[in-house]
């Protein structure tokens, strides 16, 4: 069977990942589960560029499974794109999201909601074993409410808001999340060119 590793340590970021990959045949591992320990240096300016360097890094450390990385944030556009590429380590790597939610209302107090628009940005990875990458990368669109909601999301998910469902993506079910989330359509996009790959 096909082993792929992806290169994160959330544990909620890999029941997504594994819930969206389902109908491929294969073994899928977080970092932690295949041993590997390294410190991976996340100094792209872009979520494409540090979601490759993930998946080399981790790939230099593993020579017989597939590599996925991501790397994902939130964009606010009247923030000028703010946490973006730094959502992850925005205030402090180690500032609860609680905290960093409440930042950025905070910031947007008084903004009319025209203006509040906002996404998130998923990149996918890929390094194969044999040196092939690929990237794909979605994003989904929404704004920035004005307090938080939800108890099903993580991160950013109970701050931003999607018209179309009228709640934050925190109060959707995982199974509406992952139809439309940016990281669903760019774990599914990926998913396709693996399956070709491996054909």
């Amino acid at each position: 069977m096909t082993k792929i590793v992806f290169a994160t340590g959330n544990k909620d970021k890999m029941r997504e990942i594994r819930e969206i990959m389902a109908s491929m045949d294969v073994e899928i591992q977080s970092m932690k589960e295949a041993g590997i320990i390294v410190d991976i240096v996340e100094n792209g300016q872009t979520f494409e560029e540090n979601a490759l360097i993930k998946a080399r890094t981790i790939s230099a450390c593993v020579s017989d499974a597939i590599v996925l990385a991501d790397d994902s944030g939130l964009e606010i556009d009247y923030l000028n794109k703010e946490p973006g590429v730094y959502s992850a380590r925005y205030m402090g790597e180690d500032t609860s999201y609680n905290i960093k939610n409440k930042n950025l209302i905070d910031r947007l107090e008084g903004v009319e909601k025209e203006k509040r628009t906002a996404r998130f940005v998923c990149a996918i990875a890929a390094v194969l074993p044999d040196g092939r990458e690929f990237v794909t990368t979605q994003t989904m669109e929404g704004y920035i409410g004005y307090q938080p909601e939800g108890e099903n999301g993580f991160g950013y998910d109970p701050i931003f808001y999607l018209d179309e469902f009228g709640c934050s993506s925190a109060a959707l079910s995982r199974e509406q999340k992952n139809a439309i989330s940016h990281r669903g359509k760019a774990l599914r996009a990926m998913k396709d060119i693996l399956a070709n790959v491996l054909k």
